[in-house]
């Protein structure tokens, strides 16, 4: 990744910082266009999920929509669709929160394709806690976004790392500087619980024969 120009990544950040909008009202004023976006919360839901409050301009999370932000991020991340039910095993965003709060919502993993298990890593939820999750995440997230200008150049990739490398948001695993020691090993427990999901018969997921 060559060096991303100071200015740029400053426009970036300010335009990602503080608390955004709430979920409830972002359908409302997201541009459907390719850009950046950044999940805040305030204490109260960091304390929730376990972790030490930052500076409030500093995200939970942040992640890159290459097509449309209204797609990946309300329709995907937070079901903001009525007609569309909440998919967590589509969104790795979904599964870091249902890790982190897998005791407090009451979620346990199933294979997000439970008619073929397999992939046990991108686990989901079973539909009652699917509504759990988003429920949670529209009553305690916001959301802040940065459009990208059409005439720029770089990569979204190339600004979401700057952005990455500048602020370490804990919820974030790929690209990300560190890697939540508790967030990994939470998403593999749940990973675990998908893999022994009982189906119809007696079987585990993972073929096992149930006792």
């Amino acid at each position: 990744m060559s060096q991303i120009d100071g200015d740029l990544l400053a426009a970036v950040i300010r335009s990602l910082s503080g608390s955004g909008e709430p979920i409830a009202t972002a359908i409302t004023s997201i541009p459907n266009k390719p850009g950046l976006y950044a999940v805040h919360a305030a204490a109260e839901g960091w304390a929730m999920l376990g972790l030490a409050r930052r500076p409030p301009d500093v995200p939970l999370y942040v992640g890159k929509a290459e097509d449309s932000l209204i797609a990946r991020d309300l329709k995907t991340h937070f079901a903001v669709d009525p007609e569309r039910a909440p998919r967590t095993g589509s969104s790795t965003l979904r599964r870091s929160f249902a890790a982190l709060l897998h005791e407090q919502l009451n979620l346990r993993g199933v294979p997000r394709n439970r008619e073929k298990p397999g992939y046990f890593s991108n686990f989901g939820l079973e539909e009652e806690g699917d509504r759990r999750l988003t429920a949670w995440m529209q009553s305690n997230l916001t959301l802040a976004i940065w459009p990208k200008p059409p005439d720029l150049q770089r990569s979204l990739g190339d600004i979401e790392k700057a952005v990455l490398n500048h602020w370490d948001p804990p919820i974030n695993l790929q690209n990300s500087p560190t890697k939540l020691p508790r967030l990994v090993a939470a998403r593999a427990l749940m990973a675990d619980q998908a893999r022994s999901w009982r189906l119809p018969g007696g079987l585990s997921s993972a073929g096992a024969t149930w006792p």
